[in-house]
């Protein structure tokens, strides 16, 4: 087991606790609940924004006394569907009741009062093809930069069709040099389908310094601290990505590989 691969912890309950702490970096948190109809999650954000996001199941939801009522409608990751989230600033208590079974996703970076709690999905959330051929890959752009909806998160989700590429070519964003390129960490949270299946991804930097290889399974967590990330599905494996991302600036930009850049400017 590599450092950078987190299996989760059980089946039920919080069953995955990233901190910057944990990761030994400074921005990017995430967590993740599978609960069952009835069972509670809760916390307090103190000085980091959270988006959740109903990545399966329904979730009846309050923030500060405030009831957001119940939000999510796929009861399968792999609908595709646009996912209910909900953005909530730093220095609030959220609560969240699963009315169905429920996997919940907590994203988290610092805080710094600029956005109200609010609904952000599924409305403004479109499923967009990216890539071409077996790269080609569908994105559910949750909180990129194009929407003004956090102080520092960047969340997106990814469904990498069985026997294609994704997060490819290889690329890194490990530096702070905007505009060609902004530092930001990453968290990755793997699903497949059918679930006993498993994806590959590789993270490695320039200088061989980092170059670790994993056999991801359904509901693993990757680390990317630095290095470019890239990651594929085996021929009758579908699968799912959520990208939890933040730096000290709220924007993607980002270096491809020198050695495999051309497929990029090949396919622009």
């Amino acid at each position: 087991m590599t450092d950078l691969m987190i299996s989760p912890a059980g089946a039920t309950g919080k069953v995955h606790n990233v901190t910057p702490q944990s990761a030994g970096w400074s921005y990017v948190g995430f967590g993740l609940y599978r609960l069952a109809p009835g069972e509670v999650a809760q916390e307090d954000t103190g000085d980091r924004e959270v988006i959740l996001v109903l990545v399966e199941g329904k979730a009846r939801i309050t923030v500060d006394g405030r009831d957001f009522g119940e939000l999510g409608d796929r009861m399968d990751v792999f609908e595709k569907t646009p996912p209910h989230c909900l953005y909530i600033p730093n220095g609030a208590a959220w609560q969240a009741t699963a009315t169905t079974a429920c996997t919940l996703a907590v994203c988290s970076a610092p805080g710094k009062g600029g956005h109200p709690t609010q609904i952000i999905g599924p409305a403004g959330i479109d499923l967009t093809p990216r890539g071409k051929g077996t790269n080609t890959r569908y994105i559910n752009n949750i909180a990129m930069e194009g929407r003004d909806v956090a102080d520092s998160l960047l969340v997106t989700e990814v469904f990498t069709p069985a026997g294609h590429w994704s997060s490819y070519p290889p690329h890194r964003h490990d530096e702070d040099d905007y505009p060609n390129m902004t530092y930001l960490e990453e968290t990755y949270y793997h699903r497949l389908n059918p679930a006993q299946g498993f994806g590959i991804q590789r993270v490695w930097t320039e200088d061989g310094t980092l170059d670790e290889t994993m056999a991801v399974g359904n509901h693993d967590v990757v680390l990317v601290p630095k290095g470019h990330h890239p990651c594929g599905a085996p021929y009758g494996y579908e699968m799912y990505y959520l990208n939890v991302m933040a730096g000290p600036l709220r924007k993607w930009r980002f270096n491809n590989h020198p050695d495999h850049k051309w497929i990029a400017e090949q396919d622009a």
